[in-house]
């Protein structure tokens, strides 16, 4: 009689760290084929796992889009609260997050353009949880519009919608050739183009003399330092 084979081992990860090798099968797949074309069946071979193991996880393959593009964007909130702590000044801020916003965009290309065209183009877009997490996302901006307003920063007269969406409305305008990989983008330029743009029409004209003066003495106490330097 010949030796019975032996049973290959099965390999249990813990369910985030399963969670984890699907989404990252998906992502590569949906990059590669389009979500349409992407199937479950070839999601589940390149996780190295059973078609029916998917669904322990996932009700189906919009579900498995979903949890991806929602870790993306709790991530991208986690970042914005990090990235404006400690920073003062409305316009200040308002550079940050455009700034941030074009990072995100320029690091993920490939869920932005998922997100875009599978999600938000959807019927039910306004029932998901990833349009809650879409305000919450541009609430960021519309709160520090609105703290600018009542410190004084900005005009009184501001539509802190209206300013979300300029700004968000403009950089998805802007970045379309991007992620269509038609051109590169410069975040530096954009960010400080556009917030420049913004903020000349909301600043009150005191913030804006605030700003000169503030300058105007950096640029003094640095000629002092250099007219140190140069004498010994």
């Amino acid at each position: 009689m010949s030796p019975s084979p032996e049973k290959r081992a099965v390999v249990r990860l813990p369910r985030a760290e399963r969670m984890h090798q699907i989404e990252s099968a998906a992502r590569k797949l949906f990059h590669k084929h389009g979500y349409t074309a992407a199937r479950i069946s070839e999601i589940a071979a390149d996780a190295g796992i059973s078609e029916a193991a998917i669904y322990k996880f996932y009700s189906n393959k919009r579900d498995l889009l979903h949890t991806l593009l929602k870790d993306w964007y709790m991530g991208m909130l986690d970042d914005f609260y990090e990235k404006l702590e400690g920073v003062e000044g409305a316009r200040n801020r308002i550079k940050v997050i455009i700034w941030q916003h074009l990072k995100s965009i320029r690091e993920c290309p490939d869920l932005c353009r998922l997100f875009y065209s599978e999600v938000r183009s959807m019927p039910d877009y306004y029932d998901t949880e990833l349009y809650e997490l879409n305000r919450r996302y541009t609430l960021v901006l519309v709160d520090v519009v609105k703290t600018g307003i009542a410190s004084g920063e900005l005009r009184p007269d501001t539509s802190s919608a209206l300013v979300r969406d300029v700004i968000f409305g403009g950089i998805e305008h802007r970045v379309t050739p991007f992620l269509m990989g038609r051109s590169d983008i410069d975040i530096d330029e954009m960010s400080s183009q556009l917030c420049d743009l913004v903020c000349q029409g909301i600043c009150t004209p005191d913030a804006g003399q605030d700003m000169d003066r503030l300058m105007a003495r950096l640029e003094r106490v640095a000629d002092r330092l250099d007219g140190k330097t140069k004498g010994g």
